[in-house]
């Protein structure tokens, strides 16, 4: 058990033949992930790392019943990719490009109220469940199978939390790298309530950034269950100066609460543990639970 994707998971490649799509999809063909067909419009009938190519998502979909979908398509065409494949009814839209613009995505994210499609990022790495399925560009190795489950704005933390958990002899769920701009799918709090419900995860490590609200709301919520699974948490940013944008479009101090000291103050009193350092993730989650 693990949350959003496993070894059943049949996943189509937007930009399959592009150079990005193609390097990734067969780094993810290489980890096991069940890669069903890709899409290149233009392209449809033609064969790919030994996978049949799509003009459209819908004939993908058709043909190979694929429900989840990863987009390595340029900024200025991705949001239309993640909507074609929500028309398609692919349950699940990682979508790793950076530099969507944001007027973009507040249409999608407007067009995705009410359907049963969930987008992860844009600006992800995507998600892993360890030894079964990778979809997105996360280096597979070290992410180890374990009950400890992930949600993370940054990229290379995601990967550095995985290895430090690893190392500390636990290993992962599943991981998912939410991504760092200003509108995103899947926010941390509706991450940690898939964790929080999922029977196979028995703690979460969460890693949040300056900017926006998201950390605050989902400590509340971890909160608000009573602290069911132990959280360990870490906020990037603690040295950036108010008002300029650190990285990620996300990541820029607005008001009070989007400081690194405001969040880990909410996430601490929250019950969650908060690391000053990305360095004591690993060895904090061995302490909290009990290993």
């Amino acid at each position: 058990m693990s949350i959003l994707v496993n070894k059943d998971s049949k996943v189509l490649v937007q930009g399959f033949t592009g150079t990005e799509g193609t390097f990734h999809a067969s780094q993810m063909i290489e980890y096991g992930t069940n890669v069903v067909g890709g899409v290149t419009p233009g392209k449809g009938g033609s064969d790919h790392l030994d996978r049949r190519v799509f003009n459209t998502v819908a004939d993908c979909v058709k043909e190979t019943g694929a429900n989840v979908s990863i987009i390595f398509v340029p900024p200025a065409f991705a949001a239309d990719a993640i909507l074609e494949a929500a028309d398609a009814g692919v349950a699940l839209v990682v979508c790793i490009t950076e530099g969507i613009p944001v007027q973009d995505m507040v249409r999608v994210k407007s067009y995705l109220q009410g359907k049963t499609t969930r987008l992860i990022g844009p600006n992800c790495p995507g998600v892993i469940t360890a030894g079964e399925c990778k979809v997105g560009i996360m280096p597979g190795f070290v992410f180890k199978q374990g009950r400890v489950g992930i949600v993370s704005k940054s990229g290379t933390l995601t990967y550095e939390a995985a290895d430090q958990v690893a190392k500390a002899g636990l290993g992962i769920s599943t991981a998912v790298g939410i991504g760092g701009d200003p509108i995103i799918g899947t926010t941390t709090k509706e991450a940690v309530e898939l964790f929080m419900n999922d029977p196979e995860t028995d703690a979460i490590v969460m890693i949040g950034e300056i900017g926006g609200g998201m950390e605050a709301e989902a400590a509340r919520y971890i909160q608000s269950t009573g602290n069911k699974k132990p959280v360990v948490g870490f906020i990037a940013g603690q040295t950036a100066p108010p008002g300029r944008r650190m990285g990620h479009a996300g990541a820029i101090v607005g008001g009070a609460e989007d400081t690194a000291a405001a969040k880990m103050k909410i996430m601490e009193e929250c019950g969650i543990h908060v690391v000053q350092s990305p360095a004591d993730i690993g060895k904090t989650m061995a302490s909290v639970i009990g290993k």
